[in-house]
């Protein structure tokens, strides 16, 4: 079964790539980075055909280049500036730097490898196709297809009734029943609802003339692990700084579980309270978390209702809505949902991820607020990051 192709533009990946790309390009050219993909769901087997279409479709992406008016488009995002867009006129994604493989019991195998201004780029592109992939290839797409539409049909109906009353942007790239399913779930609830303020995913914030939405991911803090004259206990402080530096209080959206929130508290001073617009939530209670943000706005006598909490944890819209309720009064409040807009069928969807794993050699690892949640091919590494963590938070107490 031959496909066409999955990923047709560059720009078809999330905002944030880009943004934390331009940092890496201006500060941090000198990384390397290793990534790997896991399949977090069980007995999910990818035969060899599933293997051959996902080689044949990342050789396909890597012939990719960016086109003047994607580059124009680029230029047009207030934060975006002109020599990293003159830098993407060079850029391409590199076919050696990805290796796929098959086990013979059907485990999926994806380890990407190079500088990480480059190697950073194929998250969302690979996780793109290796999802479309699997359920063009292993069911009944237009029987997914007609289940996704009714599942639509209702969501939609259920913001026009005014069920559902808040504001989210669409995250969905990363999980996505497909490209043009994506593209539909986009244009219907930008045309026919109130509710949707954007999407992450560039290339239809391009076509559809909305806001493309995102800051920057677990792996953006994850990176100055591998940095050696920064203690580990200390990466979110060297990641705001920096993120503040190059964005001078624009585009600025905190992401606060990398290595928990509590030690990300410890850095996000007064100064940082008032250089960002807000927080984003994506692991643990997420009532507990808010709570704890606001009465942290309240420390530095900072009115919680100038702030944003945009919470991206494995939403649904009767979740957010009930989030919406109890913070709406409290706080700004927004979402950002993806796999239950973008892969919302009568399958059940895959857990998929790809996680940046080394730098410069080094392990890195993201420990979030969820038990378990963390990723790391390091052991004895991510003991020893708990620990420094654990021992920084204690000390802060003392």
């Amino acid at each position: 079964m031959k496909l066409e192709p999955i990923v047709i533009s560059l720009l078809d990946t999330d905002l944030y790539k880009f943004n934390m790309d331009q940092v890496i390009f201006h500060k941090h050219t000198d990384l390397c980075g290793k990534y790997y993909f896991k399949c977090r769901n069980k007995d999910v087997v990818f035969t060899p055909e599933m293997a051959d279409e996902i080689k044949a479709q990342v050789d396909h992406l890597c012939s990719l280049r960016f086109t003047e008016n994607e580059l124009d488009y680029l230029r047009s995002i207030r934060f975006i500036k002109n020599d990293y867009v003159e830098f993407l006129r060079l850029w391409h994604p590199i076919r050696d730097y990805v290796a796929i493989d098959l086990s013979p019991q059907g485990e999926l195998s994806v380890v990407v490898d190079g500088p990480l201004f480059s190697a950073m780029q194929f998250e969302i592109y690979l996780l793109e196709i290796i999802n479309e992939v699997y359920f063009r290839m292993k069911f009944d797409y237009d029987k997914l297809r007609k289940s996704a539409e009714e599942r639509l049909d209702a969501k939609i109906k259920a913001m026009n009734d005014g069920i559902y009353t808040f504001k989210f942007a669409e995250f969905g790239c990363r999980r996505r029943l497909s490209r043009e399913w994506q593209e539909v779930v986009v244009r219907r609830f930008i045309t026919e609802t109130e509710n949707c303020v954007g999407t992450s995913n560039v290339y239809l914030a391009m076509k559809y003339n909305v806001t493309p939405i995102g800051t920057y991911a677990h792996e953006f803090v994850q990176m100055y692990q591998g940095i050696d004259s920064i203690p580990l206990a200390y990466t979110n402080h060297y990641a705001m700084k920096d993120w503040y530096s190059e964005y001078d209080g624009d585009n600025g959206t905190a992401l606060t579980d990398t290595v928990t929130t509590d030690l990300f508290l410890l850095d996000f001073n007064r100064s940082m309270v008032n250089n960002y617009t807000g927080v984003r939530h994506d692991s643990g209670d997420p009532y507990a978390w808010g709570e704890k943000i606001i009465a942290h706005y309240k420390k530095f006598g900072v009115d919680p209702k100038t702030k944003l909490l945009l919470f991206s944890d494995s939403l649904d819209f009767d979740r957010a809505q009930k989030l919406y309720e109890y913070f709406c009064e409290k706080v700004k409040v927004s979402f950002g949902i993806g796999t239950f807009v973008s892969n919302d069928t009568c399958e059940s969807a895959l857990n998929i991820v790809i996680k940046l794993q080394y730098v410069n050699g080094r392990p890195v690892a993201k420990l979030s607020d969820t038990p378990g949640k963390e990723m790391c091919r390091d052991e004895e590494y991510l003991e020893y990051l708990k620990r420094s963590v654990d021992f920084r938070i204690k000390m802060n107490k003392e």
